[in-house]
């Protein structure tokens, strides 16, 4: 997987909070071990302690569908295969992080080294490695939880893989690289018993314990870089026959990256070796994912930025106009009359002014409406809160999975507000009457979770038919149920019926009791309603490209702070293109402007699906296969839809606060 120089971001402010935080805890718990944040705590060994290499599933750009390491015939451990304990959030990603025959003991450099002779290639494995290779799969290999990194130069640049290829394909023949060559990165505090360890910043610092357990006061090494090197040697299977696993294989072996060897042949064995070398560095414990996050293209999230402030500057400006000059003045103007002048004027009168008796009107489908803002508030807050803790450093990419697990929880923590925020505009609609509550939040509960579990369902059969650890496992499937069903609808009914006994908001207008008509319009409303969508979607592209690269293209996305600022700014460009197009609405004396205000905003969910197909056209043009183009598109669709949800509600509520606040100077008798 690509690791592009311009992604990910130095954390050095947020880790001087994590370091603050471990010092205080330290302080409270002075000889036991201190609680520290996810991937924030260090492993020590000692010299020749023995280090477990791990391997991930074998992942592609070309296809997108992992699958488990020993899907292949490499080397299996002595000691049988072990899943690692994995968390929600892992299982949803496709990872399957399992055990490794490879084997290092601290600053012991070892080469030559054996690891297995694998039996003659059957027809199904020389065609399924020769398929592997062809798709471009990397297998990716964990060590101290940091994945192996590789590097190599194109030009002047210098360009950095998490992973390393299965082989390469040279005309019709096909090489493997069977050995590997690792360099493990190793840091040494310099005091004996406490290791100082300074931030990047240079302003928080820490104190932590070093020696071993059993106080002999040596001073322990952690590993703070893995970089692997693969390689093609043509090794002699014979000579290999009778060595056992780690044996030293009997010829010294050249690692030359540049040139390939082992060329793959039916009903012939592969053997495998490895080499690795420890090199002291200077490179501190906290600062070990540097080089996995360097953020060199921040000028680019820059530029978005102020691409966003110019159109929130633009948009604010209109609002500005509204406000203040038209709707003020106009009010002013409409209080400073007596009744019989008012009631005069109404006559005259032309806008959003004729629409006072119908502007609160209810909606058509306001049960779907209700449901869908509900879903919306959880979406939207789900997001901001999830975002806000990866930018204080809280979701490391250290701790694989807590991110899409932190998204999990609190999206279903946060049905309680789904529920109230639907039951009680389903009672300011009905003007009091609570009645139906209940089945509002049913359908809050059930209307994105069932979009969503349908999506997956289908996209999960595909996943299966591949034999792909992409694939949520039937067990997972039972968990996300019991979770759906046991703590997201409880909480949204708990919501609802908060709502349910919470005061309604009252219109300060009476609606009547006739409908009134509404003027043929020069241009079809709903096209305005379409095209508005075009300006949240400026605030954003830029940045979607980058989150579309960490989602497709296998790179480290850790800009939350930049992703952070972006979601405020979009969420205020959504509030005001929905405030703009509901007055205009209101000025043609169209009072239908419930479901328009939410799809003026919502509908920048089309254009990111748009980009969505254009992405797949030029810039995934190597996705093979229509199962991974499905998943693409269904995973997309599933993302817009969300998408949709949360800013259609910003849309919504900012229009009904602003209709509310026009009209309550405006009395009828």
């Amino acid at each position: 997987m690509g690791l592009a120089s311009g992604f990910g971001a130095k954390m050095g402010s947020l880790r001087g909070f994590d370091l603050w935080l471990l010092v205080s805890c330290l302080a409270i718990i002075r000889s036991g071990d201190g609680f520290y944040l996810p991937g924030s705590y260090p492993h020590e060994y000692q010299v020749g302690n023995l280090l477990s290499v791990k391997v991930n599933s074998l992942t592609s750009i070309e296809t997108e569908l992992p699958f488990t390491y020993y899907s292949l015939p490499f080397c299996r451990p002595p000691e049988g295969i072990k899943d690692s304990a994995e968390n929600l959030g892992e299982l949803l990603m496709g990872d399957r992080i399992e055990n490794s025959p490879y084997r290092f003991k601290m600053f012991t450099n070892e080469s030559d080294i054996l690891l297995c002779r694998t039996d003659p290639l059957s027809a199904k494995d020389f065609n399924l490695l020769k398929k592997r290779i062809d798709e471009m799969y990397q297998v990716n290999v964990i060590l101290d939880n940091l994945p192996a990194i590789r590097y190599t130069r194109k030009g002047d640049f210098l360009l950095r893989w998490t992973g390393y290829p299965i082989g390469v394909r040279a005309g019709d023949a096909y090489y493997l690289f069977n050995h590997l060559k690792f360099t493990v990165l190793v840091h040494k505090y310099e005091e004996t018993n406490v290791a100082r360890v300074v931030g990047s910043t240079g302003d928080a610092a820490d104190v932590i314990q070093t020696t071993d357990k059993s106080g002999s006061g040596k001073p322990g090494w952690m590993v703070v870089g893995f970089e692997v090197v693969p390689c093609s040697f043509l090794h002699n299977a014979e000579s290999a026959k009778n060595l056992k696993t780690y044996d030293k294989y009997p010829a010294k072996i050249q690692c030359d990256p540049t040139t390939v060897a082992m060329k793959l042949n039916e009903n012939q064995p592969v053997v495998f070796t490895y080499e690795v070398a420890f090199v002291e560095s200077d490179i501190k414990w906290p600062s070990r994912w540097d080089a996995y996050l360097k953020m060199e293209g921040a000028k680019v999230h820059w530029f978005s930025i102020l691409n966003s402030l110019m159109v929130i500057a633009f948009l604010a400006g209109i609002v500005l106009v509204i406000l203040l000059r038209t709707v003020r003045r106009d009010l002013t103007r409409y209080e400073e009359l007596d009744k019989e002048s008012q009631a005069q004027m109404n006559e005259e009168l032309s806008g959003w002014k004729l629409v006072v008796g119908d502007v609160f009107r209810a909606p058509s489908h306001p049960l779907l409406l209700c449901a869908m803002v509900g879903d919306g508030v959880q979406i939207l807050g789900m997001a901001v809160v999830t975002i806000l803790f990866a930018a204080l450093g809280f979701m490391s990419p250290a701790s694989r999975g807590t991110l899409i697990t932190g998204m999990l929880f609190f999206y279903l923590i946060l049905g309680i507000a789904a529920g109230y925020v639907a039951v009680r505009m389903w009672k300011t609609i009905n003007v009091g009457d609570h009645s139906g509550w209940v089945s509002v939040s049913w359908r809050v509960a059930c209307f994105f979770p069932g979009i969503a579990f349908l999506i997956l369902t289908t996209l999960n059969f595909l996943l299966w038919g591949s034999h792909s650890t992409g694939a949520i496992p039937f067990s997972l499937f039972v968990v996300l149920l019991l979770l759906w069903f046991c703590i997201s609808v409880p909480l949204t009914l708990a919501g609802g019926f908060i709502g349910a006994k919470a005061p309604h908001i009252e219109y300060p207008v009476r609606t009547n009791q006739i409908p009134r008509e509404i003027p043929p319009q020069k241009y079809p409303s709903w096209l305005l309603v379409i095209g508005a969508g075009t300006l949240p979607f400026g605030t954003l592209f830029i940045e979607l490209f980058f989150i579309m690269s960490s989602l497709w293209m296998g790179r480290v996305y850790y800009v939350f702070g930049f992703l952070l600022i972006v979601l405020i700014l979009l969420v205020v460009v959504c509030a005001e293109v929905s405030l703009v197009l509901t007055y205009m609405h209101l000025c043609v004396e169209d009072w239908k402007w419930w479901w328009k205000s939410f799809f003026s905003s919502g509908s920048v969910a089309l254009y990111i699906f748009l980009y969505s197909v254009n992405y797949l056209v030029f810039d995934l043009k190597s996705l093979s296969g229509p199962v991974s183009a499905t998943l693409y598109l269904g995973y997309s669709l599933f993302m817009v839809i969300a998408i949709m949800l949360a800013t259609g509600t910003v849309g919504f509520i900012s229009s009904f606060c602003f209709v509310h606040y026009l009209f309550s100077s405006v009395k009828l008798d």
